[in-house]
């Protein structure tokens, strides 16, 4: 087998989803020698990525890669609108100001040049209106779309190589099996080795390359989203994320063009739902339309008629620390190593931002040579305890706000009800939450503080409800709801804090 002096590349990355033209990108601006493989460079049709929160953004605009929102009739996302039952209000996403306090844009060092971090005026955006808005805002879209402009920046670097085929293999060192050296790539018939000082796998979800750190590094899935195209559907906010929320799992509605609309339906189960049955079908009309507004049903009916579904697993990986003597020359990024429910929309945010963390870690000024594995291994270190902050707020809250959401008992019921009337009370109990959500507010203590403030407020309110002629009753639920939120939020929040 090759050793790592004859690699031809700094680094070989596995994958062209969002994640692998990105860090390709950041680390060929950075004077890397790179090759990216994709098994397949046409656009893909898929409903995974089309929202990305205000962090997500951000992310893009420190990499130099923010006009890949551009030209695709993205939608602008103000915030989110949430309907309870027959209660609803809408929240807007935090003030730039504060957001500049906290998480402020910090360009990944030779990543931005020119105006490559500025958003461009286009169709359906605005880059006046972007600028001069005292809020962050998300952005919704076609992920292929999104994707196809990724791929044509990476191509456009003249420090990256790129291949259309298949990483069959990952490749090691024979006189030291712990490093790893390349990957194989199977283009029709033809099988090649390639060498590289670091391979990069960012071959998403289904990642065929994650049991490199362990056989037990697998995902769990607890549940499915529905999905759906609405067309020319009216919405009661404009340029928000929908959530409804009743009797029923959540329900997520968010523009991504000026006609369609996607609607992602949860569903209860671990294992997928059939579109081929009347199950599902009936699920959706009699569950999920009525609790719709009234002025969005007539497109979700026509959508029924279509019956073109489309099911996602909602999985959830815990990120494994990198690093390890046994594993050097190789990284994990994006989903094949860390992934959340989508519940929240933060998949593309913590990977973006990973890449953010992980190319200002092994710029050249830090790590002269990616062939050095020590020194990689290092910073590998680093990026895990560095990434906590933003990867345990969005992991745990998508979590917990999945487990409130789709309350099947009585104690989560209390506490889906307390966060509805916590958020109605305004100010901080509003501006944190979203803070949280968006990403902009990366802080793991102040998520602990939001959700056990929730979990008292929706013991104190189902007090005043029971009255004191309901008040044993109250007694024994407030115990019930208190141990049911630590169940909840404590082991995810742990886990993702320490694992």
């Amino acid at each position: 087998m090759t050793s790592t002096k004859e690699a031809a590349y700094d680094a070989i990355v596995i994958g062209a989803g969002v994640i692998g033209p990105s860090i390709a990108t950041a680390l060929a601006r950075q004077g890397r020698k790179v090759l990216i493989v994709e098994r397949d460079w046409s656009k893909p049709d898929r409903i995974v990525g089309e929202l990305m929160q205000p962090a997500g953004v951000k992310a893009l605009k420190e990499l130099g890669m923010v006009q890949a929102i551009n030209n695709i009739e993205a939608q602008q996302c103000l915030g989110y609108y949430i309907k309870f039952y027959d209660e609803s209000l809408s929240i807007k996403y935090p003030l730039k100001a504060d957001a500049n306090k906290t998480n402020p844009v910090k360009p990944v060092l030779d990543c931005v040049s020119g105006t490559n971090d500025k958003m461009l005026s286009d169709s359906t955006l605005s880059s006046r209106e972007w600028d001069e808005d005292e809020r962050v805002r998300g952005v919704a879209f076609h992920h292929g779309d999104f994707l196809q402009n990724l791929r044509a920046i990476v191509k456009a670097e003249p420090n990256v190589d790129w291949l259309e085929g298949t990483a069959v293999k990952i490749l090691r060192d024979a006189e030291d099996p712990n490093t790893v050296v390349g990957v194989r790539i199977k283009q029709g018939d033809v099988t090649k080795d390639h060498f590289a000082k670091i391979t990069i796998c960012c071959d998403g979800i289904y990642s065929k390359f994650r049991k490199e750190l362990s056989p037990t590094n697998v995902p769990t899935i607890n549940s499915y989203f529905v999905g759906l195209q609405l067309n020319n559907a009216v919405l009661p906010a404009k340029h928000h994320g929908h959530v409804i929320l009743g009797r029923q799992a959540p329900v997520i509605v968010y523009q991504i063009s000026p006609e369609e609309t996607r609607i992602l339906c949860a569903y209860r189960s671990s294992k997928p739902p059939s579109a081929a049955t009347e199950e599902l079908s009936n699920y959706l009309r009699e569950d999920v339309l009525p609790v719709l507004p009234e002025e969005t049903q007539p497109s979700f009916k026509e959508a029924l008629a279509f019956r073109k579904f489309r099911i996602m697993p909602n999985q959830y990986l815990p990120a494994r620390k990198q690093g390890h003597r046994n594993h050097q020359g190789l990284i994990m990024l994006g989903d094949s190593l860390n992934m959340r429910h989508p519940l929240t929309g933060g998949g593309m945010t913590v990977g973006l931002n990973d890449v953010v963390l992980l190319a200002k870690l092994l710029h050249p000024s830090y790590v002269k040579d990616l062939g050095d594995h020590e020194a990689v291994s290092d910073k590998l270190r680093q990026f895990h305890r560095q990434r906590k902050n933003l990867d345990a707020v969005i992991n745990t809250l998508s979590i917990a706000l999945y487990a409130l959401f789709a309350a099947d008992r009585n104690a989560l019921q209390i506490l889906q009800r307390g966060c509805f009337k916590y958020f109605l009370l305004g100010g901080s109990c509003v501006s944190g939450p979203i803070g949280l959500l968006s990403g902009m507010l990366p802080f793991p203590m102040l998520l602990f503080n939001h959700f056990f403030s929730v979990a008292f407020y929706a013991i104190y309110c189902n007090f005043k409800e029971r009255g004191w002629a309901g008040s044993p009753i109250a007694v024994y639920e407030a115990f019930d709801t208190i141990f049911t939120a630590i169940f909840v939020f404590t082991p995810y929040f742990w886990h993702e804090l320490a694992g």
